[in-house]
């Protein structure tokens, strides 16, 4: 009988032990490499594929941002002609005097320097080349977009992982209790005190712990592997997460709305498009206008014949000029341009309107889910602190025999639920900040 007590008094220690391993389930377990979120989103906005197109994309809009590219500069080309032949020759002249040359050479040699200038296009130039800046604007909101979308598809993996990887950690705590509750089963059973029914429940109990860890690691193997996939690195590359999760409980809906309203990188987007066709616009309307275009050049010319009245010749000289040209008429066909210009115009104001709407439709629906979400936080933090105090009285209950073992497994499960609704609370309540953060343009970690 006194080997009965010991063994419980072992059995009882295991479990508190086990029980604070799972109220300790939120701190690192292991002293190998952990990855930080800071790390993370290094990684990514130096690796990530999209990131890297998109900064290639603005890269490839400032090389388009010249003076030259709008039309604004001079342009100026060198040629150079050579011309040789061999003929059978005959000529008749006008006195009735008859000439003829066999293998009669011809060679002719021209080259030169041509300048062309469009000193006025109606102001089409300049409207291109604010165009050509509000691209280059384009492509720097786009990288800003793209980097929140990836940062914030980063944060929600990583803190995915933290949950699931705490809830692996309830899980295997969960099978230690079951181990331990199976010995004594067995024990009890042994000397008596229990019938072979207790031993196979509590079995069972065990087989389905160990089969919900089999697949809770399946779960935390698959979401490493996405990260890795984000982060453009090893697949293969295993790495345990800072399990803390700090949550902005601060934000203000009045703040949030006044930033979404400035630096929403899709509303920033669609103001630039409405600047853009403003620009098209004007552009259309210069070919209403005259284009007047300076043209110089310096020429040389030599040409030699075997047969004629002149048998060599040679020229240079400066040559210039100015060309201007003017649509008159071209089937109303710049009224039509002009039309459709406009009602782009008209098209990108609506599209500011709607994604203004869009924007306050979403960061209020989100605000509101933030603010329920720190509630839930609160609810499911204080119902796994009573959840826990409900295993330990538990637990005493079953130490003495009060209680059945299934009753004990009602609150093993009851805590691991508790837990589990706990991290869930935490992802959630992360996750709805980091959705407010991404509205407004500024994702911080």
């Amino acid at each position: 009988m006194k080997s009965w007590k010991n063994g419980k008094t072992n059995f009882m220690n295991k479990l508190l032990l086990a029980c604070c391993v799972m109220a300790f389930a939120i701190s690192p377990l292991y002293a190998q490499q952990v990855l930080k979120i800071g790390t993370a989103v290094e990684i990514a906005l130096e690796n990530n594929y999209d990131i890297r197109l998109s900064k290639n994309g603005l890269e490839m809009a400032k090389e388009n941002k010249t003076y030259g590219n709008a039309g604004i500069l001079p342009s100026v080309s060198a040629s150079l002609t050579q011309s040789n032949s061999l003929q059978n020759s005959t000529q008749v002249q006008n006195t009735g005097v008859e000439r003829s040359l066999d293998n009669a050479r011809n060679n002719s040699l021209n080259y030169g320097v041509s300048l062309g200038w469009t000193i006025f296009d109606g102001m089409g130039m300049f409207a291109r080349y604010d165009k050509l800046k509000e691209l280059e604007k384009q492509g720097r909101i786009q990288v800003k977009r793209q980097v929140l979308t990836t940062v914030g598809d980063v944060i929600t993996l990583y803190y995915t992982i933290v949950e699931q990887n705490n809830l692996l950690a309830a899980l295997d705590s969960s099978i230690q209790i079951s181990k331990e509750r199976l010995r004594t089963a067995e024990n009890r059973f042994s000397i008596g005190k229990a019938a072979k029914l207790e031993v196979l429940n509590v079995q069972v109990n065990l087989n389905e712990d160990i089969s919900m860890r089999l697949r809770q690691e399946e779960t935390v193997k698959n979401l490493k592997t996405s990260l890795n996939s984000i982060l453009v690195r090893d697949l293969d590359i295993d790495f345990f997460v800072d399990s803390k999760v700090d949550i902005d409980e601060t934000l203000v809906f009045s703040e949030l709305y006044e930033k979404a309203n400035k630096f929403n990188p899709d509303l920033q987007l669609i103001v630039l498009n409405r600047k853009l066709a403003e620009l098209d616009l004007t552009v259309t309307k210069a070919s209403r206008y005259p284009t007047v275009r300076l043209n110089s050049g310096y020429n040389f010319s030599n040409s030699e014949s075997s047969l004629g009245f002149v048998t060599s010749s040679s020229s240079r000289g400066l040559n210039y000029g100015v060309t201007a040209s003017m649509n008159i008429f071209d089937g109303f066909n710049q009224r039509r341009n002009e039309k459709i210009a406009q009602l782009e115009i008209d098209n990108a104001t609506i599209q500011v309107e709607q994604q203004q709407h869009f924007v306050q439709t979403s960061l209020k629906t989100a605000f509101q889910t933030y603010l329920t979400n720190l509630e839930l936080l609160k609810l499911e933090e204080t119902n796994e602190g009573i959840a826990r105090q409900n295993l330990e009285i538990t637990l005493a209950k079953f130490n003495i025999g009060s209680i059945s073992a299934v009753e004990f497994r009602d609150a093993q499960e009851n805590f691991i639920d508790a837990i589990s609704r706990y991290n869930a609370a935490q992802l959630q309540a992360k996750l709805s900040e980091v959705q407010l953060k991404e509205l407004i343009g500024e994702i911080d970690f």
